[in-house]
């Protein structure tokens, strides 16, 4: 199994992983949403507001996810981790952990601060992810499930209150993501 950065060439490959992992996990309709936010955000990739990372095993397309930065008043460099998607047939078998802790590790050397992620806490803690009150970091748009925004310093410092209201990319900003 192999990581590596994407760019907007994949967008097809993208478009088509994420429509297939989410229609089989979750419905026709939750596919085809998945895959037009994954479609938007894929033509728009440009390894710094947009970062794809993809796994590969044996030449074929297996996994990715996706980080966009959330923009502050304050210059504090925070992304947020979605979406997460691994074909269904490798689902199982920590292909998706490993893959954003190789994320997460790039970050790192990046200068991120803070990662967030809006998602499952079972899923995501198996990777550090914790609980995050909007208090401490807001979310971009109003959540329909709270107790799914998480959090993850990158530094040796814990989470610390950001006082403001971020901004995320273009195609996060609608609420049905939300």
């Amino acid at each position: 199994m192999n990581h590596k950065v994407l760019n907007k060439d994949s967008l097809e490959e993208l478009t088509n992983l994420f429509s297939s992992a989410f229609t089989d996990s979750e419905g026709e309709n939750e596919g085809r949403l998945i895959g037009n936010l994954v479609s938007e955000l894929s033509s728009k990739i440009d390894n710094q507001e947009i970062i794809c990372f993809g796994t590969f095993e044996n030449g074929s397309f297996i996994g990715s996810i996706f980080f966009t930065r959330l923009r502050f008043k304050e210059d504090i460099r925070v992304y947020m981790l979605a979406p997460v998607a691994v074909s269904t047939n490798h689902q199982g078998k920590g292909v998706g952990q490993k893959l954003i802790r190789y994320g997460l590790s790039d970050l790192k050397s990046r200068s991120v601060a803070i990662v967030t992620t809006y998602g499952d806490p079972n899923y995501y803690s198996k990777v550090g992810f914790r609980a995050l009150s909007e208090s401490t970091i807001a979310a971009p748009l109003t959540l329909s499930m709270p107790e799914g925004w998480l959090g993850l310093s990158l530094t040796e410092e814990p989470v610390s209150e950001i006082d403001d209201q971020p901004t995320c990319v273009k195609a996060f900003n609608d609420p049905v993501y939300w």
